[in-house]
């Protein structure tokens, strides 16, 4: 989905214009892939312009950022008034958000320590991440022969950038194969998750999903639905599965931040229980749009923007 250009970024405690947003090409994050960052989104309630779980979004990224022994010059309060400073300056009502912290122009060697951090923050309006009709009528995945990262190797917890290669095959590989998106395993051979998506799994009115280490990103989406479908008197069990139960799975459905919600409804051309969204999904779905759509926000989730 082709990036809208706005008027403004934020970089390093400045609004600078967007063609302005520029960094050396020496910059060690274009070599080395030394990033952090966080896909947020502010959603156009029926009470206003609001962030959701922008709290929770600012603790992965500094947790992304300890477990690389990197520290930003910004503090957690800093970061959030710059993102609804840098909202306000466009003049948005929806919008994707993406704050990242990067090693920038210094040295060019591994080490990244003689790099200075630096921080910018861009948003922009973003439809359906996986397609407009992919909320209502599911997607067609694969199983990718990409697996995630084994343990000890990149640290998946961290949302890091050059974690993203791994996520480029995976998603390249299903594109060319014709499907929309691709499921990888981790090196254990257990459903890890999509290429930036976590997956739930339902089976018998019990909802899975794979844990932390099947090598798959803390989502703060994921969070949500667990929360969500537990207060629908739902099981959640978190724990590894295998491959097989794709296939005979009731239902699938892959969430995140850019996602949403989005239902699975095959898996190597084999239909996911009916061949269509299953009602469960479809209630996890009308709570998560009660919250992001009607403000019926009882765990306080959002963070209104505008003050009038």
């Amino acid at each position: 989905m082709a990036v809208k250009k706005v008027e403004k970024i934020w970089m390093n405690g400045k609004l600078v214009n967007w063609d302005d947003a520029k960094i050396h090409i020496l910059s060690h994050v274009i070599h080395y892939g030394s990033s952090w960052f966080e896909g947020i989104r502010c959603y156009n309630t029926a009470k206003g312009s609001a962030i959701f779980r922008l709290d929770a979004h600012l603790d992965r990224l500094y947790g992304s950022l300890k477990i690389y022994r990197t520290e930003s010059r910004y503090t957690r309060q800093q970061m959030q008034a710059a993102i609804a400073e840098t909202i306000r300056a466009n003049k948005l009502k929806a919008c994707y958000i993406r704050p990242i912290v990067y090693r920038g122009y210094g040295d060019v060697g591994v080490n990244p320590l003689q790099c200075p951090v630096d921080t910018a923050i861009a948003v922009w309006e973003w439809g359906k991440y996986l397609g407009a009709e992919a909320l209502e009528q599911g997607i067609d995945v694969c199983v990718s022969s990409w697996q995630r990262p084994a343990p000890n190797t990149f640290p998946t917890m961290a949302k890091a950038g050059g974690n993203y290669l791994n996520s480029q095959l995976i998603k390249t590989e299903a594109i060319a194969e014709g499907y929309v998106e691709g499921i990888a395993l981790d090196s254990f051979g257990n459903v890890s998750e999509g290429s930036g998506e976590n997956l739930f799994l339902v089976k018998d009115n019990i909802v899975y999903t794979p844990p932390l280490y099947s090598a798959i990103l803390p989502g703060v989406t994921r969070s949500t639905v667990k929360i969500l479908a537990r207060e629908l008197d739902y099981e959640v069990v978190e724990g590894p599965f295998p491959r097989e139960m794709l296939y005979i799975a009731d239902e699938l459905f892959f969430c995140g931040t850019a996602a949403e919600i989005t239902p699975i409804r095959s898996v190597d051309k084999v239909n996911i229980g009916t061949g269509k969204p299953g009602p469960i999904t479809k209630k996890l779905q009308r709570e998560f749009f009660e919250v992001v759509q009607n403000a019926n926000d009882k765990h306080g989730w959002l963070y209104f923007v505008y003050n009038d």
